[in-house]
């Protein structure tokens, strides 16, 4: 009973860590996208996620649009929870290039689930509110746009109908299904740590 309480409450550490990186990540797809800053939705990402990137800001300056000390600190973060949650589990100190496989898989992981989420989340508010000034459906449309453009320049919309979402949920659907899985399979054990 005990080790089953001890097993679900690693899995709730883990769970946590995932969301906090999903914040991150969100973080780096919103600067990515050059989504409004000021957004009190963006505002508040930023204030949640602050503290562990402002140490990496010093030395790790953006690429373009591209912070890398956000990424930097969800590969830190991701690889010192997993190395913790196998430590306190009794797995012993797992291999350091799995660790660090596995990182790289969770951030994909996030980032390929903040776009599934937001590609749902546009197209249940181009159904229904198209026009919506609501924060977060400016944030949703802001972040989707970067992706979605390149796909509506090959297959425009048919009228009404937009089947640019159809192409890249297939998108992410293989390139989670092929990249991320190829990853957690190469990190071994530490791989079970990877997804939400």
């Amino acid at each position: 009973m005990g080790s089953q309480l001890g097993s679900a409450g690693l899995m709730l550490v883990n769970t946590l860590i995932n969301i906090y990186l999903f914040l991150l990540m969100l973080r780096f797809l919103l600067q990515a996208s050059r989504a409004d800053y000021y957004n009190p939705l963006s505002q508040s990402v930023v204030k949640v996620t602050q503290p562990v990137v402002r140490p990496l800001q010093g030395f790790l300056r953006p690429i373009g649009r591209f912070d890398l000390a956000t990424l930097g600190a969800g590969l830190i973060i991701k690889a010192i929870s997993i190395l913790l949650i196998m430590q306190i589990a009794g797995y012993g100190m797992p291999p350091l290039g799995g660790v660090a496989i596995a990182s790289v898989a969770a951030l994909a992981s996030a980032i390929l689930k903040i776009y599934f989420f937001a590609l749902i989340g546009m197209i249940i508010l181009s159904w229904v509110a198209p026009q919506a000034s609501h924060p977060g459906a400016i944030l949703i449309f802001q972040l989707v746009e970067p992706i979605m453009a390149p796909v509506r320049k090959v297959i425009p919309p048919l009228g009404m109908i937009d089947l640019s979402p159809i192409v890249v949920f297939i998108a992410i659907n293989l390139i989670d299904g092929i990249v991320v899985g190829a990853l957690t399979r190469a990190a071994g054990v530490s791989g079970a740590l990877v997804g939400l």
